[in-house]
């Protein structure tokens, strides 16, 4: 059976987005398929002869990061396990042509290969990634060496001890000027939902 012709253009354009001697930039709603189309980008910079642990894959969340993790080893392993017509169809599918005796035997094998790379499959979200350069690069970074993030609830604690801080130094002047207006407009026991409102928005306020 045909697809329809809008379910044609949707998939050739997914497959030029998965070729990878393309730069590619993808923008799509949500539910449309961004996640899919990665993946298989993904799959298709490892059947033709990419080293695993040499694709750097960034996400924002690590729900993306872990979805695209666990869709990347449920077609690999399910590659392993295929007959040759199934698995020729699921290549086919990917893109576009009619896999060789050789592409068939790779992508047996890129499941044991992922597991096997140094380090693993680098799919992580961009803090992670940020956070990894510079425990790497510390002194290029001007970072301390023995540098760790710190948890929310750590992030929480200094907030508040610097909100107190920053209020029982205020003084006269400015501040001093700026705290009383807001407390004359606040209640008191909203007082302290406001600042910790504002201390989030602080990168507009500077």
């Amino acid at each position: 059976m045909t697809a329809p012709a809008p379910l044609r253009l949707v998939q050739e354009s997914q497959r030029r987005a998965i070729q990878p001697d393309a730069s590619v930039w993808v923008s799509a709603s949500a539910g449309s398929g961004k996640t899919r189309v990665l993946t298989d980008r993904i799959l298709s910079l490892l059947l033709d002869g990419n080293e695993p642990h040499k694709i750097l894959c960034l996400t924002f969340t690590k729900a993306a990061a872990a979805e695209m993790a666990n869709r990347l080893s449920e077609r690999l392993a399910d590659w392993v396990v295929m007959n040759d017509a199934d698995l020729a169809a699921s290549l086919q599918e990917l893109g576009g042509e009619s896999p060789s005796p050789n592409r068939l035997s790779r992508a047996r094998r890129l499941f044991t290969e992922v597991l096997d790379a140094p380090g693993g499959m680098k799919i992580q979200t961009i803090h992670a990634f940020c956070q990894a350069l510079l425990m790497r690069f510390p002194l290029e970074a001007g970072v301390a060496p023995n540098m760790r993030v710190m948890d929310e609830r750590e992030a929480r604690e200094l907030l508040e001890a610097a909100r107190l801080r920053v209020l029982s130094d205020a003084g006269s002047g400015p501040l001093s000027d700026a705290m009383a207006g807001l407390a004359a407009h606040a209640h008191e026991l909203s007082f302290g939902e406001l600042l910790r409102a504002m201390t989030g928005e602080r990168a507009r306020l500077g």
